[in-house]
């Protein structure tokens, strides 16, 4: 359980947090500026909040109120930073083991061969920094911090600085780190592809403020927190599983509550947890089911509500079942269908605008 009750100041800024989770993966999410980075160095120990609590597993690692403010090398937090700042001069190698000598060896619990190997570093051991790609750093990064034995690990906007290609690679390493060694993390990020992909519980950062909390898929879906999370980027998060594999056509099927989805194959095993975001500008909707389609999702759906927002775009709040689902339209369209709360409708997803990058294990 990590457990966030703090003030901090910097300068003219205000933080004000609240949160606690027993999430394997909790985010920090908000725009630019939030205070998301505030808040973890408030965890690590690198800010001072003036008043306040922090916890991890019941232990009291800052406590105003008590005069409890354990200094940040016996925290045992684990932190990765935007840049990888690994020291230039020591090879990948001795980076590590900087890492691994911040602990005892008695108090010693992640085995070094296993965090090579999941990070697949062992190739990189005997080049120096330099010689590195991005992701290569930001693993190695990600290496150094688990040597060091953390009871948490923080990740401040670790794929911020990377392209699409190691972005993707670095996420694989985070899921394979929270599914191999059930190392609690806390994932600060702007980008939603990145939360929606891993995160369990999703704390919203604004102004900083912490303005909602939960469970992703619910934050997520929550119209009111749009102009927060992203009006552009607003849709439905879905908690699945894999039903099956088309192998004929390339299509994995993935099972849900009160439906299924087809998209391009996923590779994950038949039956495992995947989460899927279906973004509302890729949904369309029709009163009658269409027939001749190429569009390979085709869902019996309720309106829930119409947004009534004036302009020319219309968010409409679907039901498939007990599941939340958007769409954006045009104004034109929803009266032009006479559209209204309580109306059975037909939402029409394509396969391949699914978001890949955003499809990840629960």
């Amino acid at each position: 359980m990590l457990e966030v009750d703090i003030a901090v100041r910097r300068g003219t800024f205000d933080v004000d947090a609240a949160f606690a989770s027993d999430a394997s993966i909790v985010a920090l999410f908000g725009r630019s500026g939030a205070g998301k980075s505030t808040i973890v160095n408030a965890i690590a120990g690198i800010t001072r909040p003036v008043r306040g609590r922090i916890a991890i597993g019941g232990r009291v690692l800052f406590d105003s109120s008590a005069g409890i403010d354990i200094p940040p090398e016996r925290r045992r937090v684990g932190y990765v930073f935007q840049d990888a700042l690994l020291f230039p001069h020591l090879s990948v190698r001795a980076n590590l083991a900087y890492g691994e000598a911040l602990t005892p060896a008695a108090e010693r619990f992640v085995d070094r061969a296993r965090v090579l190997d999941l990070l697949g570093l062992k190739p990189l051991l005997d080049r120096g920094t330099g010689e590195l790609s991005g992701g290569e750093r930001q693993r190695v990064a990600i290496g150094r911090a688990l040597l060091s034995c953390p009871r948490i690990l923080l990740m401040d906007e670790p794929l911020a600085s990377l392209d699409a290609a190691r972005r993707s690679e670095i996420l694989q390493y985070v899921e394979l780190l929270r599914d191999e060694l059930h190392l609690p993390i806390v994932y600060v990020s702007h980008a939603i592809e990145e939360v929606t992909r891993l995160a369990d519980h999703l704390v919203l950062v604004s102004d900083g403020r912490t303005v909602a909390q939960g469970p992703t898929a619910q934050v997520l879906v929550r119209p009111e927190l749009r102009p927060l999370t992203g009006r552009f980027e607003a849709g439905a998060v879905i908690e699945t599983r894999v039903a099956r594999h088309d192998e004929t056509f390339g299509l994995t099927v993935l099972a849900f509550a009160d439906g299924e989805l087809v998209l391009p194959n996923v590779d994950a095993l038949s039956g495992e947890p995947v989460r899927a975001r279906i973004r509302a500008r890729d949904v369309s909707l029709a009163i009658e089911r269409p027939r001749g389609l190429s569009v390979q999702n085709v869902l019996d759906a309720t309106i829930v509500s119409l947004s009534e927002e004036f302009g020319a775009i219309v968010d409409v709040e679907l039901r498939v079942g007990s599941t939340p689902l958007t769409a954006r339209i045009t104004r034109r369209a929803a009266v032009q269908l006479g559209l209204a709360p309580g109306m059975r409708v037909f939402a029409l997803v394509k396969a391949v605008s699914i978001d890949r990058r955003s499809v990840g294990f629960a």
